[in-house]
């Protein structure tokens, strides 16, 4: 057991977490949040260095392939091997009990030219961020996907908070975007925040302290938007993934009109679908393509022309250099400029940095050595 004094660090991370829950947030009580929510940080990170040196059980893993990867994320027997072998060729066994998938099946949905390959991981628990049920296994998947379908059952919303609260506990930030924050650590000086916003949710002494709780003390910060707590800590961490995310309301059938809008509504659902009896799956396509924010990628020989019927599918904010990956492996150890039309300043543009973002629509002519 991890202990600290006499108490685990479990039984200090609840306490801390029973205190803000008990602990209605205003001006007077922000600054004292905002440094409990930093000391269960501290002592997640402390809790998870410390299980990184246990025994290690046998994870999950799958080759990526496709355009992009979707987790499919939900409690057991929610439906997500139906929804799977519904959208894709995969035969993802399906039974009406609990816990049927007992390892990644990969399925291939293929819409508007773009190939999006599906996983179906088991169901996860309450606790599964800390390992209960294989948890950690299932949300490590999740890490390296382009988005997390969360399965919801009509007849248990409850469940939506859960999952994302287990979702977020294992790093995941659904549908955010990293803000826009840079700390530059010193060897002296103290702390220097400078802001270009005003900051109405988290005062420059609340930040400090949390910066100081974090073991920051030496450092120049430049915030440039109105930031929380929460999201100060997650970039002192720096170990956040930020990923798009649709919220599915499943087993629609089972509920009269009424209810299930009063369901979706209750934990704002995306959208309401039976995988069994295979309602709104033409809908839950679009909205998967439109979230994952595909862009239109051209590729053309020097001095032929583009071929605009085959574009290469990507997600936004795609550069010239995951182009090359896409492309050939050579391309990037080769590479020696590229030619760029569209978003390009002018056409045919040259750019020798593989850093560029490239836009939908864009013609791209790669030159190598």
């Amino acid at each position: 057991m991890d202990v600290v004094g006499k108490k685990s660090i479990m039984d200090q991370i609840k306490e801390l977490e029973r205190e803000i829950s008990q602990t209605k947030y205003n001006k007077a009580t922000q600054h004292h949040i905002g440094l409990v929510k930093a000391k269960i940080a501290r002592l997640k990170e402390k809790q998870l260095s410390r299980s990184k040196g246990g025994p290690k059980g046998e994870g999950y893993s799958v080759k990526k392939s496709g355009d992009a990867t979707v987790i499919l994320i939900g409690f057991p027997s929610v439906g997500k091997s139906t929804l799977l072998n519904s959208l894709t060729a995969a035969k993802s066994t399906v039974a009406a009990y609990e816990f049927t998938t007992l390892t990644v099946i990969p399925g291939t949905m293929e819409w508007k030219g773009a190939r999006i390959q599906l996983l179906d991981v088991p169901g996860i628990v309450q606790g599964a961020a800390v390992g209960r049920g294989r948890g950690r296994e299932v949300l490590g998947v999740a890490m390296s996907a382009d988005m997390v379908l969360l399965m919801v059952d009509a007849l248990h919303p409850e469940h939506a908070d859960i999952l994302v609260k287990e979702v977020e506990d294992y790093n995941l930030r659904l549908n955010q975007r990293k803000p826009d924050v840079k700390i530059i650590k010193t060897s002296k000086g103290g702390l220097d925040i400078g802001t270009t916003v005003k900051m109405t949710k988290l005062p420059i002494e609340t930040a400090k302290s949390i910066l100081r709780e974090m073991s920051i003390v030496n450092a120049q910060v430049v915030i440039r938007e109105d930031i929380t707590a929460d999201q100060l800590i997650d970039i002192i961490e720096n170990n956040k993934k930020y990923i798009p995310a649709v919220t599915v309301l499943n087993k629609m059938d089972l509920l009269p009109q009424d209810a299930l809008e009063a369901v979706r509504r209750g934990i704002s659902a995306d959208i309401c679908i039976s995988a069994d009896q295979r309602v709104n799956l033409t809908e839950l396509k679009d909205l998967i393509y439109n979230r994952l924010q595909f862009i239109r990628v051209y590729t053309k020989e020097a001095g032929k022309k583009a071929d605009m019927n085959e574009p290469i599918i990507m997600l936004e904010g795609t550069t010239i250099k995951d182009i090359c990956n896409k492309l050939h492996k050579d391309f990037v150890t080769k590479f020696k400029f590229a030619r760029i039309w569209g978003s390009s300043k002018f056409p045919g543009q040259i750019f020798k940095n593989m850093g560029y973002e490239l836009k939908d629509g864009d013609v791209i002519e790669i030159h190598v050595r």
